[in-house]
Parts: structure tokens; sequence; C-alpha cells
């Protein structure tokens, strides 16, 4: 098992798709126009804002109301550098700010107390422990996600719901990449978005991946090509069993997170030790 240490980072410079860098302080900065969009057609209920990505909050099925809730978002978009190809980060204290939106969508202040885990590798993905309980959030107007233990299904209809812009998007599952390619990075069984509809932009990372006409989470949106380069941060390919790789110039993608389940216990905690786990260790 691989653990990094994380030391803080700015902002990085803004870019629109991949890896995307965030171009100002969620928490700090108002959304602000041409990408601030208004629709009474997504469920803001639970969406997270990050500093630099998106989130939501999201309950294990089964999991109980008296438990500190779960925040998901990307494993890039923790608050230092990437984590590196087959690492992770793992039971880390963290007292890191978010935003959570109510059924209203008035954003609340809540805090992190620990990052449960994160990694870059086979999916990129993240879970954040509140301070806060499920019945502390409900107290506020705020339910959790359920997050789905099954993978998800071609043409399957998503909505993406971004805290950091306050905006949803809609289209559905057109495929799955057996191995996406990202710079050092490598995930696997990545969820190809359709070609029109979900063209996400520089801090929707971490925003989920939602069933339509549900409050199911079904996995995370990580990132896009830009301009058709071939496997470059901002331009992940694809490969298939036999290595051979497609470019897809403006498809964006998202990331498997039905694989917690493999290494939870009973009492909801991730364990690595777990006989198959799946998750990189």
């Amino acid at each position: 098992m691989k653990l990094i240490s994380l030391v803080f980072l700015g902002l990085f410079s803004y870019t629109s798709h991949g890896f995307p860098a965030a171009p100002f302080d969620g928490l700090k900065s108002k959304v602000v126009p041409p990408i601030h969009e208004t629709s009474g057609a997504y469920d803001f209920e639970g969406i997270v804002k990050l500093h630099n990505c998106s989130g939501s909050v999201i309950r294990f099925i089964g999991q109980p109301m008296e438990a500190n809730a779960i925040v998901l978002t990307n494993g890039h978009c923790l608050s230092g550098p990437f984590i590196g190809p087959g690492e992770i980060v793992s039971n880390q204290s963290s007292r890191r700010s978010m935003r959570v939106a109510d059924k209203n969508k008035r954003f609340h202040y809540v805090r992190a107390q620990k990052l449960i885990y994160a990694t870059m590798t086979g999916t990129d993905a993240a879970l954040y422990q509140l301070e806060e309980t499920y019945n502390d959030l409900k107290a506020k107007g705020i339910s959790a996600f359920e997050l789905s233990d099954a993978r998800p299904a071609v043409d399957t209809d998503i909505n993406i719901v971004s805290g950091y812009w306050e905006r949803g998007y809609s289209c559905h599952i057109d495929g799955f990449a057996y191995e996406l390619l990202e710079g050092d990075w490598t995930f696997t069984d990545s969820i190809r978005y359709s070609d029109s509809g979900c063209e996400t932009i520089g801090g929707t990372s971490g925003s989920p991946i939602i069933e339509k006409d549900t409050r199911t989470v079904i996995g995370v949106n990580n990132t896009a090509n830009e301009s058709g380069a071939r496997c470059t941060i901002n331009n992940p390919c694809e490969s298939d069993e036999q290595g051979e790789i497609v470019v897809r110039e403006g498809t964006a993608y998202g990331q498997q997170t039905y694989v917690f389940y493999s290494c939870l216990d009973s009492e909801f905690n991730i364990d690595l030790t777990i006989e198959g786990c799946e998750l990189t260790k």
C-alpha cells in the first residue's frame, strides 16, 4: 500500500476540461456568467460546493442516520497536489470546509473531520467524513443521496449536478472505456457520456452522476478530452483490451463508485483488507 501526505497548493489555472482547475474559490466567490445556470429541473439537495470542485453527500445502503455523513468527490479534488499513480490517501485527519445545498438550494457550511479514502488509480474518487451526522443535516433540510451498489448500465439517463457552478447537465451513458489513460494515470471501466448534454467544465469535477428521476448516485464526474490530444492531461484517451487507443475529442467521462461496497465492513467503514476489495490499496 502506498500512502502519501498532502501539502496545500493554491488553485490551478483555469482549463475547461480534464483534471479541471476551477477559476475561482467556490467558497468565497459568487458564481458568475456565462457559466451560471439556474434550473428547476435539477435536484440540488445534498449537492456540495468545494473551493475547487463539486461533490455530494452520499449514504451507503442501510447506513444509520446517526452516522457521520459522507461526502463523495474526486481524488484529484483534494487540497493539494495530485495523488500519484498507484497511491492512495487513507484515514487522514481533515478540517476541510464545504457548503452543501438544502432542498431550497440554500448552501450551508459543513466541515470534514477525516479523509476516509482517496485515489486516482482505477477510479478517481474521494470520501470525506463530516463532523455532522445525517440527522444533523436532515435538521437543516438536507437529505443524502443513496450510493448505488451496482455497476451502471449503458443508455441510463443521467444528471450531473455541480455545486461549484450551481448548474446541472443531462445526457445518457454512451458506454464504458476499458481503460482511460490521462497523463500518468489509468482509470478502469470509465463511464463515457453521450455526445450532447454533458459537456462538463472546470469546477464540475467531483459532481455526482445521478440516475435521472432518482436520488441514486451511480458514479462521479471527473474528466473530458479537451482538444483531441492523445492521452495527455486534459486529453484522456481510451484503450481497449488489446491496447488499441481511441481519442474522442470533446467526450466527457465519469468514474465508478459501486466498488466502494466491495471494501465496506459491517460498520460501514472502508476496510482495504477485506477479501475481494476492489479499491486500489
